[in-house]
């Protein structure tokens, strides 16, 4: 699996669909097609885009979304492509490939349905024009990080979730990545953050929490108020890092990424963060939270940790009321050589 800051063809979104994502009136269905869209055309100024869209759907995406932006459509459940979707790699050959990670709503939830989501990569594999490559673990793009150079970061709760793989250990997680993602060292990071573990989260994506923007360099999600209980979580998993290596052997340069200001929302201490960022051929779409300062921060960050690229903010906050981010709505596919 190459660095997502390799060169890309294209990005792949899904568009909302009925359910908890448009929520269960015209506003907050105005709200998530507003959002999505508002991505899907922030990444267009930089490279192309595929929105994959249920048939249902597909006359009121086109109202949203510039005729710029190509449609397929396919049943979906969800609109999470970095996880319902597949993860791309390249061959020896230089040649795209697609790994189908086997779906079941982050653990076979209560809340979730995913029928027509686990086939979702099976489809987006074919429209790419990738070479398929069948995962029987349970696992989402939003559950690992690499540097194109042989480092994957995962977390525990994920990858060895008893409601995803019961049977996995690390050794038969690791083996997998090394077959499917040409992963040669895992950095297993304990836990996600706070909210992201609780009924409604992915039980610990790493890409709410860190990110590799360059080979022997993390992002690191830094809650630096004690008031919120992922002043502590951060604070665990950057010892954690701190102690690790990458594939080289060497040890990480850690950046850290300070969260907005804003600790709660009406369901309790959100997981605001902007590790969980887009990075595209010339630029890096970024979180925005409404917040002048932090958000022109993490720009500025990002901007140092990505040389060459325009960092843009998208309001966010509609995503993560839903359950992600800008990172968890898209999926970069990688030029073939």
């Amino acid at each position: 699996m190459p660095a997502e800051t390799a060169p890309q063809d294209r990005v792949w979104m899904a568009f909302p669909v009925a359910g908890y994502t448009l929520g269960s009136d015209a506003d907050s269905a105005d709200e998530a097609r507003r959002t999505w869209a508002a991505v899907a055309h922030a990444v267009l100024d930089f490279e192309p885009v595929t929105m994959v869209v249920d048939p249902a759907e597909a006359a009121m995406a086109r109202r949203y979304l510039s005729a710029e932006i190509e449609m397929i459509e396919a049943p979906l459940d969800d609109a999470w492509m970095r996880d319902i979707g597949p993860t791309f790699v390249l061959g020896g050959d230089g040649q795209l490939g697609a790994v189908d990670w086997t779906f079941n709503g982050w653990g076979a939830q209560d809340w979730a349905r995913w029928d027509k989501d686990a086939q979702v990569g099976r489809r987006v594999t074919a429209a790419a024009g990738a070479s398929a490559l069948s995962s029987l673990l349970v696992n989402e793009g939003g559950g690992i990080h690499v540097d194109g150079e042989g480092t994957v970061l995962a977390t525990q709760t994920v990858q060895l979730d008893p409601g995803r793989n019961p049977s996995a250990d690390r050794a038969r997680v690791e083996a997998e990545f090394a077959r499917t993602l040409g992963a040669s060292h895992v950095v297993w990071l304990p836990r996600g953050l706070t909210r992201d573990q609780q009924r409604y989260g992915t039980r610990g994506h790493v890409d709410m929490v860190a990110a590799i923007p360059s080979p022997g360099t993390v992002l690191m999600h830094a809650q630096n108020d004690p008031a919120h209980p992922d002043y502590a979580v951060t604070r665990e998993l950057r010892a954690v890092l701190v102690e690790a290596t990458d594939a080289a052997g060497r040890a990480f340069t850690i950046v850290d990424l300070p969260a907005p200001t804003a600790l709660t929302d009406e369901d309790g201490f959100v997981d605001y963060n902007y590790v969980n960022h887009l990075v595209v051929n010339g630029g890096v779409i970024a979180c925005g939270f409404g917040e002048a300062r932090a958000d022109r921060t993490a720009r500025e960050v990002l901007a140092s940790v990505y040389p060459g690229r325009t960092v843009v903010s998208v309001e966010a906050r509609p995503l993560f009321a839903r359950g992600g981010g800008i990172h968890c709505i898209t999926q970069q596919q990688p030029s073939a050589r």
